[in-house]
């Protein structure tokens, strides 16, 4: 955890020390010397941004094995008052560690987070066969269970960074099964104005369908469609309350204050009974967003304008 003077601000990451998230976290140029709480989970974090406790908190929400992380999805979803203001993209690799003196062969039981454990499947079903699975709450959080005896495992699957900060042996390195994957982070504040356009920019959102007829879902994707938005993710989520209700987790390319995107959001809400605005903010990899002429600022600016004159008794042209 970082140390800073009395008034300084706190952002919560899931913890403890060395893990992705604390990596994504060392890319926020505003949270450097400002104090680091590491938590035991992504809820715990939501809740300390919405109790105040801290001023943000880094949580993942997305990874190319695994695609969205639920827990992360759900939890935005549940809880009220926040704002997504960037996102942070961290390249992920595994090493299985173990106490010394541990051999590969002597493994039976591997602790994991789910979402590390996914990732390294393939190279646990060749080098590891049989083996069973011991879920941990973090990937940090697995090497400390072996080895204060916690969690019922000879190994874990950790981050490469852990064994600068544990007495373990590295049994294996990288050892997930994409050499090139990635985990998107997101930086979550309380309730503010979204950050200033860029060009470069995406939307989160979380919406309901009205009702569960044929066609609800087509409908709710024409607001993008009809507006040249591409969605770069839509994932559906159960709402909890009975079986068969889905809400969707969505991220499209463009800013709030883009004509287009401004225009489907306002027929979203026409559409649906609840829509979860988490913000506009800067891609991470900052590829600008493209777009065909007709779906220009200028273009609804035009038609507007076009159908001002015609109220106001213009010739049709």
């Amino acid at each position: 955890m970082s140390t800073a003077p009395a008034g300084s601000r706190t952002y919560s990451y899931l913890g403890p020390a060395g893990t992705f998230t604390e990596a994504a976290l060392a890319q926020v140029e505003e949270a450097e010397g400002q104090v680091w709480r590491p938590v035991a989970n992504v809820g715990a974090a939501l809740d300390d941004v919405a109790s105040g406790r801290s001023h943000g908190a880094m949580i993942a929400i997305e990874n190319t094995v695994e695609g969205g992380v639920s827990s992360a999805q759900d939890a935005l979803a549940n809880t009220p008052g926040l704002r997504i203001i960037g996102e942070y993209l961290v390249p992920v690799s595994f090493v299985l560690v173990a106490p010394r003196g541990s051999r590969l062969e002597d493994v039976v039981d591997v602790a994991a987070h789910p979402v590390a454990y996914a990732q390294c499947l393939e190279w646990l079903g060749k080098n590891v066969p049989g083996h069973t699975q011991v879920i941990a709450a973090s990937n940090v959080q697995s090497a400390i269970g072996v080895l204060d005896g916690s969690l019922p495992a000879q190994a874990a699957i950790a981050a490469p960074g852990v064994a600068n900060h544990y007495d373990v042996d590295v049994l294996a390195e990288n050892i997930g099964d994409n050499p090139d994957a990635v985990t998107r982070f997101v930086l979550v504040t309380r309730t503010v104005q979204p950050p200033e356009a860029t060009g470069a920019d995406k939307t989160s959102l979380i919406v309901e369908l009205p009702k569960e007829v044929p066609g609800a879902l087509v409908e709710m994707l024409e607001q993008f469609a009809t507006r040249g938005i591409n969605l770069s993710l839509i994932q559906s989520r159960p709402i909890g309350d009975r079986l068969g209700r889905y809400r969707f987790v969505i991220d499209a390319d463009g800013h709030i204050v883009d004509e287009r995107m401004a225009d489907a959001l306002m027929g979203l809400k026409r559409f649906s009974p609840h829509v979860i605005f988490l913000g506009s903010y800067p891609r991470a990899d900052r590829q600008a967003v493209q777009h065909s002429d007709r779906y220009s600022d200028a273009s609804f600016a035009d038609a507007r304008d076009w159908l001002r004159e015609l109220l106001a008794g213009a010739a049709a042209e």
